[in-house]
């Protein structure tokens, strides 16, 4: 019977292309997590992803929604994120845009899409400072 010491054994582990592997997944997991916790809810890329062609979805609920919302936005609450975007046939490269009154079902919404493999979404935060950036921002 071979007999490897913890060191030996912790040697042959570090040395593995598993190990270099796994390690290098987590490093950019975790640098992905950090760039979009410090990115999201910025008005300006918002905008201009929206400018872009975005398709703007609005995650509050029907009342919100109905009560005020930007132009061509569409309605769907974070709740239903996933199978509201399915339903409306948006492909999953096709970049997105969700926004709510503040920022937090926004980016429930975000982590689910995400998570659902589509690959261009974007927190926008919420809706109030999403108009003032562009009223004042624009003579749109």
């Amino acid at each position: 019977m071979l007999k490897i010491g913890p060191t030996q054994l912790v040697k042959i582990i570090c040395s593995s292309k598993l190990y270099q592997m796994i390690l290098a997944s987590l490093f950019v997991a975790s640098f992905s997590v950090q760039a979009h916790e410090i990115s999201d809810k910025d008005p300006q890329v918002a905008w201009s992803k929206i400018d872009n062609g975005a398709i703007i979805i609005d995650v509050r609920t029907a009342e919100e929604f109905n009560y005020d919302h930007l132009k061509s936005a569409i309605n769907i609450p974070f709740e239903l994120i996933v199978r509201g975007v399915q339903k409306h046939g948006i492909d999953k490269s096709k970049p997105i845009v969700v926004y709510c009154r503040s920022g937090r079902r926004s980016g429930i919404a975000y982590e689910e899409l995400t998570k659902a493999g589509y690959l261009d979404v974007y927190n926008g935060g919420g809706l109030v400072n999403l108009k003032q950036y562009r009223a004042m921002h624009t003579d749109k």
